[in-house]
């Protein structure tokens, strides 16, 4: 019987949903939903229900065999500061790695607590953990938090102290806990604290989402196992996962990578993927994108967590056109909601702007509309609200009002941000998608509100006169004019990362070729990609044929481009890496560091050999754990030698990598 693999995306503006032919990887089937920002699950639940509906002539639920889940649910979170109180039990840390960690600026809401304790580099320990402290620390924490994180000096050289404080809170506690030295093999201390506090803070979220996702499955009578894209582009199962939720940052940029790649046919592109909020840009190298050797960003912070190596700006199908006084059109980085989504959701829109047209005045602030967020229960909304933000919620309601008059108040203003910030309300305004619905290039949602929307803004600047004769015509060369925008600025991002230089956008060179002149003065300009352009996301068909001119090349959008992250999601594998390291001893012999304990050796070879067992053993046990089936094992080792002496008796220290790819065990 054929299997079948789910692929689930969620986007700022779309969730996707594909089917494909487990063995084959024949594209079944492919829907799409609406992101409930609200309540990512309700997005979830309903590209889940339409994705099984179109594919039910060729397949039964019985025959799917893994649901895989890229989601946004992590970067979003930390980016927004939601998740649980948390405490963090610094051990050994001096004042200065206290201050590097930047835990009190990235959480201010957390409990920084310090221990006596932690070791040396070679894995001795400094001194002896203070377990009475800890233990009162934990008692009085243990009501006023909800999280806890345990990070200790070198615990990746030896991680008893961790360990132990790791226990303990687990039998003090109900509380989820996260051990930093279980997520990085990084030596830097106060970074693995940060990424270890980050990452407990949003277990419950990353939990709630796993169960909910779960249950849609049931609800579709699909008994399979739940897989989540990493930030690296490998999967794991949502069970692994659930433990270690950091580690989906980027889920959804490092799976278009992989449906990228798999739906192109290339191995070595420069991808785009432009979706309604961010565009993000990689390079690929025989079919798998570079890693970030620094560590992903998370909420403007560096954690120790591999991921993609991508540029992300704020620049989408949804990014907020603004004009400034001199009539010249920009792209804000911030996403709105388009008006002609907003009057398909709500039609009477349509006629309030019909009716501020007619009045001639305000024409700007007209179109912005504040509204609450698709899927928000205003009889369970989110914990860390104020009475007045409450009050706020009840008072824009369940239809879209005017922002100008709900934010009459400054106070009302300023809490509106912070909603806006955590995706309670939601606000709208003209982007390019409402323009490239006004020249025709998309048709999905409302073209009247599309064309009232340029007409409004354009008008309020000048842009478009109070000719009817002229109207059509102005009101397509103003949508003109946000398209080329967009074409424009990412032509611009795509220089930079095929470069490798961050050139000024006003740089007269390049200038001349994202505006499509390729002209300056009596100079001729053409900048061309080395490797081939690939396209995908929503936006893609739209805008990127118009990008690959600017090249003077065919920008590839392949078929499906638009559910690239969803097919990412259906073929990914797992991937599992694991470092080990040997350093030398002060009296002769070598230390093996892994886990606990150091593991002493005399002899360089022994060590070498055990440590290339115990790296071996490491990744293929946690492949199956993450629901991979047989492994592909690649161990590589480097050395630092003493120069001209045998190499049994020259080693100073040494770095055993391993790594290995799993397919899900089906």
């Amino acid at each position: 019987m054929t299997n079948f693999n789910i692929g689930i995306d969620t986007g700022g503006t779309y969730t996707d949903a594909v089917i494909i032919d487990a063995q084959s990887h024949e594209i079944i089937a492919t829907a799409k939903a609406l992101t409930t920002r609200g309540n990512l699950e309700i997005g979830v639940a309903n590209a889940l229900k339409a994705v099984v509906a179109e594919s039910a002539s060729r397949l039964i639920t019985s025959q799917i065999s893994l649901v895989s889940l890229s989601t946004t649910l992590a970067t979003n979170a930390l980016v927004e500061g939601m998740g649980s109180s948390v405490a963090a039990i610094l051990i050994g840390f001096s004042n200065d790695m206290v201050e590097r960690s930047k835990l009190h600026q990235a959480i201010p809401s957390a409990k920084i607590i310090r221990v006596g304790g932690g070791h040396e580099y070679d894995g001795s320990e400094t001194c002896a953990l203070d377990e009475a402290s800890l233990k009162e620390q934990i008692l009085v924490l243990k009501d006023t938090v909800e999280a806890f994180s345990v990070s200790a000096t070198y615990s990746i050289r030896n991680s008893d102290h961790e360990q132990r404080a790791k226990q303990m809170i687990q039998q003090l506690t109900d509380s989820p806990v996260t051990a930093s030295s279980e997520l990085s093999d990084g030596l830097n201390g106060p970074l693995r604290a940060l990424t270890a506090t980050f990452n407990v803070r949003i277990v419950s979220l990353i939990f709630n989402l796993v169960e909910s996702v779960q249950s849609a499955m049931q609800e579709q009578n699909i008994n399979a196992p739940l897989m989540i894209v990493k930030g690296d582009g490998s999967i794991a199962s949502a069970n692994s996962i659930i433990d270690k939720p950091i580690e989906t940052i980027l889920s959804g940029p490092a799976a278009s990578v992989i449906g990228a790649n798999y739906i192109s046919g290339l191995n070595n592109f420069i991808i785009s993927d432009v979706g309604g909020t961010t565009t993000d840009v990689a390079i690929v190298r025989n079919g798998w994108p570079t890693l970030n050797d620094k560590g992903a960003m998370a909420g403007g912070y560096r954690t120790l967590v591999r991921a993609i190596d991508m540029q992300t700006i704020g620049l989408g199908g949804d990014s907020e056109v603004d004009i400034n006084f001199k009539g010249i059109v920009s792209l804000k980085a911030n996403r709105v909601v388009p008006l002609s989504l907003v009057c398909t959701r709500f039609p009477q829109v349509i006629s309030q702007l019909q009716a501020s047209l007619s009045e001639g005045m305000g024409l700007a602030a007209a179109i912005r509309f504040i509204f609450l967020a698709d899927g928000l229960d205003q009889q369970n909304l989110p914990s860390g609200l104020s009475p007045e933000d409450i009050d706020l919620i009840f008072r824009i309601g369940d239809k879209p009002k005017l922002y100008d008059k709900i934010t009459a108040r400054a106070a009302d203003r300023s809490r509106l941000t912070r909603l806006l910030a955590r995706g309670i309300v939601q606000v709208s305004g003209l982007t390019p998608s409402d323009a490239a619905h006004a020249l025709g290039l998309q048709s999905q949602w409302s073209v009247e509100a599309a064309r009232l929307a340029c007409l409004m803004l354009g008008r309020s600047f000048g842009l478009i006169s109070w000719k009817e004769d002229d109207l059509a015509l102005e009101i397509h060369q103003f949508a003109q004019s946000v398209f080329n925008t967009m074409v424009a600025k990412s032509s611009y991002l795509i220089i930079n990362q095929l470069s490798g230089f961050n050139f000024a956008i006003d740089n007269p060179l390049v200038e001349a070729v994202i505006n499509g002149e390729n002209q300056l003065n009596d100079l001729s300009i053409q900048f061309t990609p080395s490797i081939p352009i690939v396209a995908v996301g929503g936006p893609a068909q739209v805008f990127y044929a118009a990008v690959g001119k600017r090249f003077n090349s065919d920008c590839v959008i392949p078929i499906n481009a638009e559910v690239a992250n969803a097919i990412g999601a259906a073929i990914g594998q797992i991937k599992i890496r694991t470092v080990i390291e040997i350093t030398t001893t002060e009296s002769g012999g070598y230390h093996l560091h892994h886990n606990d304990k150091p593991i002493y050796f005399s002899a360089s070879n022994d060590a070498l050999e055990e440590a290339r067992t115990l790296a071996s053993a490491y990744v293929t046990e946690k492949a199956k754990l993450m629901g991979g089936g047989s492994v592909e094992i690649d161990i590589q080792v480097e050395r630092v030698d003493l120069p001209n002496m045998n190499l049994d008796r020259s080693l100073i220290a040494a770095t055993v990598v391993a790594e290995c790819l799993s397919s899900a065990h089906i």
